[in-house]
């Protein structure tokens, strides 16, 4: 499968309507986004299952701020619509491929469990009055 561009409009449907998606923040002038960019390719080719999508960071600095990008290329992984690995800095292709594998293999019943013990502490943390 090759990569997808996503850009604010298409973002929380490509990540919603996937079991896995990987993104790359990247920008035209970022000489390291340059050499990562036939890395990510090669791995999108290799994983049909898994959506590789890329974020022009220029064309999409709003998007860009929400995600919280302050330095690219910025490589974020999502299963099952949570966000499971954000890295900045180009990852070699074993590396990579390390990565898929690791978010292929998650136990995602555990990890929606943590989501929601971490979603009901916050809660319950923000309801607690000002002292």
């Amino acid at each position: 499968m090759a990569t997808i561009d996503i850009t604010e409009a298409t973002f929380e449907q490509t990540v919603t309507g996937n079991d896995i998606v990987i993104v790359d923040f990247w920008a035209d002038w970022c000489g390291p986004c340059k050499q990562f960019a036939p890395v990510f390719q090669g791995a999108s080719e290799q994983h049909s299952d898994v959506v590789f999508a890329k974020v022009d960071t220029e064309a999409e600095q709003r998007l860009a701020g929400m995600a919280g990008i302050t330095s690219i290329p910025t490589l974020m992984a999502f299963r099952e619509n949570v966000l499971v690995f954000s890295q900045a800095g180009a990852l070699p292709a074993p590396a990579l491929e390390q990565l898929i594998g690791q978010v292929k293999g998650l136990d995602m019943e555990k990890v929606h469990a943590q989501v929601a013990e971490q979603r009901a502490a916050a809660e319950a943390e923000a309801a607690q009055p000002e002292a």
